[in-house]
């Protein structure tokens, strides 16, 4: 029960979707700085180049990209096929793009719900349909070492969010039951699929609102800071070595807290 057998994912195959960016690439620079070898995904070729080059200077993994503009299902086919054709199996799937929407309840438009529950929800099952096969060989070369997804979730699919951002906090809600659902029917063929319900993190999608309510975010936490690189990679570390292995359908709120802050 050493720790470098505990959490170990040395040469493993990690796809992460959405990452270049934010979350996404502190996920990646995890399973990289532990040498496994990660595929990165999203429609920005510029930024998977980019994201590839640093971290392959950063190793001991290696890291490779396959952009992809997974709003197109044939973009999703295109990005399987070309997986199938560099790996004969696939350890880790990370369900990380996203995007959001914020517009007053007023002015809330059909389209935002189309773009963010097609990103968020729709192409999660799409994306990791597709890819099973190569989570079943990944997951028939040890019962004990499953294959495994993960579903990068948000608090605001546990609870009302402050801001007006109907369609983001639905499907997350949606996609938290989602991956219960895949843990059931997955857990048969040894692939478990848990979530990270995220509280906030520097990234894109965030730093609007970090600028303008930091203080206040921070003020809510019981921890008193935002998450940082180390805090989702860890926990990424941990789902997918065999430390993890037994953990199936759960739902880890990685927010410092901020979901039990008492409030009068």
């Amino acid at each position: 029960m050493d720790i470098p057998h505990l959490f170990d994912v040395k040469d493993k195959v990690v796809l992460v979707t959405g990452g270049a960016k934010g979350i996404g690439r502190m996920i990646s620079e995890g399973f990289i700085r532990n040498g496994a070898k990660v595929y990165i995904s999203s429609r920005d070729a510029k930024a998977c180049a980019e994201a590839v080059a640093e971290l392959n200077k950063i190793g001991p993994g290696k890291a490779e990209a396959i952009p992809a503009n997974f709003y197109e299902e044939e973009e999703c086919k295109r990005l399987a096929k070309e997986l199938e054709k560099r790996e004969s199996k696939l350890h880790i799937l990370v369900n990380n793009s996203g995007s959001n929407w914020g517009e007053s309840y007023s002015s809330y438009p059909s389209s935002a719900w189309t773009r963010v529950l097609t990103l968020n929800l729709h192409r999660v099952f799409t994306i990791t349909q597709l890819l099973t096969p190569l989570l079943e060989a990944a997951a028939s070369e040890n019962p004990l070492d499953p294959a495994r997804i993960i579903n990068i979730g948000s608090v605001d699919g546990l609870r009302v969010p402050a801001l007006e951002t109907f369609a983001y906090s639905a499907s997350k809600a949606g996609l938290h039951h989602l991956s219960r659902v895949l843990a059931n029917h997955l857990g048969t063929r040894n692939i478990t699929s848990n979530t990270i319900a995220c509280g906030p993190f520097e990234s894109k999608m965030m730093a609007a609102t970090l600028q303008r309510f930091r203080e206040q975010i921070e003020g809510q936490i019981p921890l008193g800071r935002i998450g940082t690189p180390e805090d989702v990679a860890g926990t990424c570390l941990f789902l997918s070595s065999r430390a993890g292995a037994y953990v199936n359908g759960a739902t880890i709120a990685l927010d410092g807290g901020s979901l039990v802050r008492a409030r009068l």
